[in-house]
């Protein structure tokens, strides 16, 4: 373990969210961000899981950004599916509105999410539906973008009741993109060509956000570490 580290259980880390929660007025709102790769999502629907199990009912839900990924379609419309998962190739302003929705809706009014198919590589419209869940987790690569990198993002921030950062090397980055790209039907060739091209500049770019964090983790073995 790292000097100044401490290492935590996804209960703990569900724990921190329900002490938060208590009393918070609507719904409480936890942002996960960190490069792609990273793990995010194994994280946000472990923190979901831990929530769901020590509550006994359905308190939280996750609530991913890549949703909002642009269609393949309006990529190709545009000129930039080669540059899908950027910043700009998704929309922003729809993220931003759907979250502040999802903060001030009353309890039991239905709220549909989209989410992100793996298989079909397209949004899912309605993916998820939030009606009495108390905890929505939302998870993806730009939560902390400003304004000066690409437009929009930077209203992300204020909606966010607390913001982890989920850091991670980036040799191990590689690997897991490159054998994510490679399921998805691209050929190694291919996947290292986007990897480089594409991944790994965008993870140099969320890189940057680390500090505005509220808490930077770590994965560590089946635990975490806060750093």
């Amino acid at each position: 373990m790292n000097r100044g580290s401490v290492e935590t259980s996804l209960a703990e880390l569900a724990a921190r969210i329900r002490r938060r929660a208590d009393g918070h007025s609507g719904r409480f709102v936890l942002g996960i961000a960190g490069p792609p790769g990273a793990g995010k999502s194994t994280l946000a629907r472990g923190v979901r899981d831990e929530l769901n199990l020590a509550e006994g009912a359905a308190i939280a839900e996750v609530a991913p950004m890549d949703g909002f990924h642009l269609t393949n379609a309006q990529l190709v419309a545009l000129g930039d599916m080669s540059r899908k998962g950027e910043p700009d190739t998704f929309d922003a302003g729809a993220y931003v509105d759907l979250l502040r929705t999802l903060r001030c809706a009353p309890l039991g009014s239905p709220v549909p999410w989209p989410t992100y198919s793996r298989e079909i590589h397209e949004p899912v419209p309605g993916g998820v539906v939030f009606d009495q869940q108390t905890i929505a987790i939302t998870e993806g690569n730009y939560l902390l973008l400003d304004d000066d990198i690409s437009p929009g993002w930077s209203a992300v921030r204020p909606l966010l009741d607390e913001t982890w950062y989920l850091d991670v090397p980036r040799p191990i980055i590689e690997q897991r993109l490159l054998r994510r790209h490679i399921r998805g039907g691209r050929t190694p060739e291919a996947a290292k060509i986007k990897v480089a091209q594409s991944d790994l500049v965008n993870a140099r770019l969320v890189e940057g956000t680390r500090l505005r964090a509220d808490l930077v983790l770590r994965k560590s073995g089946r635990a975490y570490r806060i750093v």
